[in-house]
């Protein structure tokens, strides 16, 4: 493990100056553990690299851009009760207004993926803003184009979005992601446990939801079930508006007891560096 971590932040260091089609054979050697077929790819984790080099539209940067893809999703499906609310946004952290917040906000990196670069303050009195700045401007010198070669990142303008709080101190959500192929839902996944000290996991469902016999991240598949998401139709119908006419697109949704709310989009799962348990199921993906 040490000795992959060291390779990987060799690789990332040398990024810039080596070629895509090369760097990502080498990196999907380190994180995967095997050969990179861009040739011929066959499993899932694959043929998100070979998208990543020959599917663009210079579209997709405003679809991925945290700011941009707001008003994108309310173009595209005509529903801003999906929206989560904007207060303002920076390009730097020292910029940011922090008496025209409320008492709670999240802050957000509109260039990281995932996770990452995402600050909650549930009370800005106690508010701690060093760590903050030190978690905010971190993430926006990240480079997903560079680090990953996930060329719809290459343009965002780095900037912090500041949201509305949505909360378990005020309701109980639930954080579902809707895989699309081909414009059409094949399976969707719940977060579980994200702010656990056990850390985040992914239970898998097939569009009825269905546990799906894989998973991701964490080796453990759950015996039973959780309750099917309150709005899950409607995340299908808006997820298949979303990726229509593109061959893979996730598409993340917030739901809640009163209404559902639009997440995030992107074009690479885990940027296809997530290994599967069993690993079959990268192929069986793949054929999908």
């Amino acid at each position: 493990m040490y000795i992959n971590g060291l390779c990987k932040s060799l690789l990332y260091t040398a990024a810039p100056v080596i070629p895509t089609y090369a760097y990502l054979k080498m990196l999907f050697r380190v994180m995967m553990g095997g050969r990179l077929n861009l040739e011929n790819p066959k499993s899932f984790s694959e043929k998100i690299q070979w998208l990543k080099i020959h599917d663009w539209n210079p579209q997709y940067t405003s679809m991925v851009d945290k700011v941009d893809a707001k008003e994108y999703v309310r173009k595209v499906c005509g529903d801003n009760s999906l929206i989560i609310k904007t207060y303002g946004v920076w390009e730097h952290f020292r910029d940011i207004d922090f008496d025209s917040l409320p008492d709670r906000f999240v802050l957000k990196a509109n260039n990281s993926g995932g996770n990452k670069g995402v600050v909650i303050c549930t009370d800005k009195a106690s508010f701690d803003k060093r760590a903050a700045e030190r978690i905010l401007e971190r993430a926006l010198k990240r480079d997903l184009y560079v680090r990953y070669r996930e060329r719809p990142y290459k343009d965002v303008p780095p900037r912090i979005l500041a949201e509305e709080y949505i909360g378990k101190a005020d309701v109980d959500f639930t954080e579902v992601k809707i895989m699309c192929f081909g414009g059409k839902v094949k399976y969707a996944f719940q977060c579980v446990g994200r702010d656990t000290e056990k850390g985040v996991s992914y239970n898998f469902y097939d569009p009825s939801w269905h546990l799906l016999p894989f998973t991701q991240v964490k080796k453990t598949i759950p015996d039973t079930p959780s309750p099917v998401p309150l709005h899950f139709e409607r995340m299908k119908e808006l997820a298949e508006i979303l990726s229509r006419g593109l061959r893979l697109m996730r598409v993340d949704f917030y739901d809640t007891p009163t209404s559902l709310l639009f997440g995030e989009m992107t074009f690479y799962d885990g940027s296809g560096f997530q290994k599967f348990y069993p690993e079959e199921w990268d192929a069986t993906l793949g054929s999908w």
